[in-house]
């Protein structure tokens, strides 16, 4: 292999994918899952845009780097896979949402196209104060706006699709890296027409979930407050929606395979896709993502080519191990990352990590996930400064819903000892909510914050 083509979704949770407890009509995305390598325990660094695009970037944790938030973009700082691809000679371009603080950054792009990122360089404010939480009046949004039709979203990844093919159309004759970056099927739940009617919205209709009784859960599900806008009509309505926008994106997936064959250049070329996060979709009583919870925190990741062998691997990965993939798929240097290369054979007893610093958690929320060796795959939940943790089976409990961290004290030992190797998650609390404390001092004050507009999603124009 020459070259890398990766792309990414926004907001796709494996449950968006077709043949994953998923209604979900994605033949492309099957395809590219059943031809080669299928991680199915496939993890984000943080169940957030903007921070998991700078842990991706780096190939390194948040408590490693810093970007806690949603107002805590990449900047170019801390080096990344981009910058040793271009110290390298080797093309690298992004095609659609970066999420990064600017495009005048040396984030290690060649050229961007058709970017996006977070508003005017700041971000969304309200991810700074924790300290106490502040007021979000910007929830009721998500439940008006779903349903069958276009959206500036949906425009604009038909743009990054015609970019896409046109880039590879002229693809320079040399080994390349090229980033394609959709915002699909992140909310506004509003998709085409042609396949918002692949779905019934009745078959989807539901009552108000429980939120789960934990004090943080609580705090996140008072905050994000989507769900009491919605009624069963319209949560049915909303899924539908997501789906469409799940079977949208495979179809501009599928355009842009289409142009990679007809150059030819498919048989040259590492194709890596993942999403960034997942999605609720109401679950728990909660909409968009920022839980621990399997819907939000675990991602398709599939990785494929003409010399990939399929294969399914339920070991715990991370999307930091993007960054040693791509570098040595390349050839070049790829000492010091975090992660490891996803096409070697990972090991399960790994313990893979994520992370919550953002809006609507007033502590940090730190998460770890390993296979026993018994081959039982476990997920411990630490909430900081004293709230009670979670422990899931997933094996035995894949829906969450047993939590043993009371019943199982050996397992819980276990979990924060693999945890402490890491990171000490009371001090990385600290840390955050300190840098946090300074970021907003230094944008003028709490007051000044708390002024500026609300919104729910970063605007398609946005650079």
């Amino acid at each position: 292999m020459t070259n890398v083509l990766f792309i990414m979704a926004d907001e796709l949770s494996t449950f968006g994918v077709e043949g994953d407890r998923s209604p979900a009509l994605t033949p492309t995305l099957a395809r590219l899952r059943d031809s080669g390598r299928n991680f199915t325990a496939a993890y984000t660094p943080s169940p957030i845009c903007v921070p998991t695009r700078a842990a991706i970037a780096t190939g390194k944790y948040l408590y490693e780097i810093g970007y806690w938030s949603s107002a805590e973009a990449y900047d170019g700082k801390v080096r990344g896979w981009g910058h040793r691809m271009q110290d390298a000679g080797i093309p690298v371009t992004s095609i659609g949402k970066l999420h990064y603080r600017n495009q005048s950054d040396a984030t290690g792009f060649d050229q961007q196209i058709e970017p996006i990122h977070i508003p005017d360089g700041i971000g969304w404010v309200r991810a700074l104060l924790r300290n106490p939480l502040a007021p979000y009046d910007a929830t009721a949004e998500m439940a008006a706006m779903i349903g069958p039709g276009e959206s500036d979203y949906t425009h604009f990844d038909r743009r990054v699709t015609a970019e896409a093919c046109a880039w590879l159309r002229d693809a320079p004759d040399k080994p390349w890296c090229t980033f394609v970056s959709y915002l699909s099927p992140h909310y506004p739940l509003i998709a085409p027409e042609e396949h918002f009617k692949k779905y019934n919205p009745k078959e989807f209709e539901s009552s108000a979930e429980t939120v789960p009784k934990h004090p943080i859960l609580a705090e996140l599900a008072d905050f994000f407050d989507h769900d009491p806008y919605f009624t069963a009509e319209t949560r049915g309505i909303a899924r539908a929606g997501y789906y469409g926008l799940c079977s949208f994106l495979d179809q501009q997936i599928a355009i842009v395979l289409e142009a990679l064959h007809e150059t030819g250049l498919d048989q040259d070329t590492l194709i890596i896709f993942t999403s960034d996060h997942g999605e609720m979709l109401g679950a728990r009583g909660f909409w968009g993502k920022s839980t621990m919870y399997e819907a939000s925190a675990r991602v398709p990741l599939f990785i494929s080519g003409s010399e990939v062998t399929p294969e399914t691997l339920s070991a715990p990965v991370s999307l930091i191990d993007l960054a040693p993939t791509i570098c040595n798929a390349l050839g070049v240097d790829s000492s010091g990352f975090s992660g490891v290369d996803l096409m070697h054979t990972p090991d399960p007893r790994r313990t893979v990590l994520s992370e919550y610093h953002d809006g609507g958690a007033s502590v940090g929320v730190t998460m770890v996930r390993w296979q026993g060796t018994d081959g039982t795959d476990w997920k411990y939940v630490h909430y900081a400064q004293g709230s009670p943790p979670q422990l899931f089976n997933l094996s035995a409990d894949p829906g969450e819903k047993v939590d043993l961290s009371e019943s199982d004290p050996e397992t819980v030992t276990e979990a924060r000892t693999r945890m402490a190797a890491l990171l000490d998650p009371e001090a990385t609390n600290d840390r955050a909510h300190a840098d946090q404390a300074a970021l907003v001092e230094r944008l003028g004050g709490r007051q000044k914050l708390l002024a500026m507009e609300q919104w729910n999603f970063t605007p398609a124009d946005s650079r």
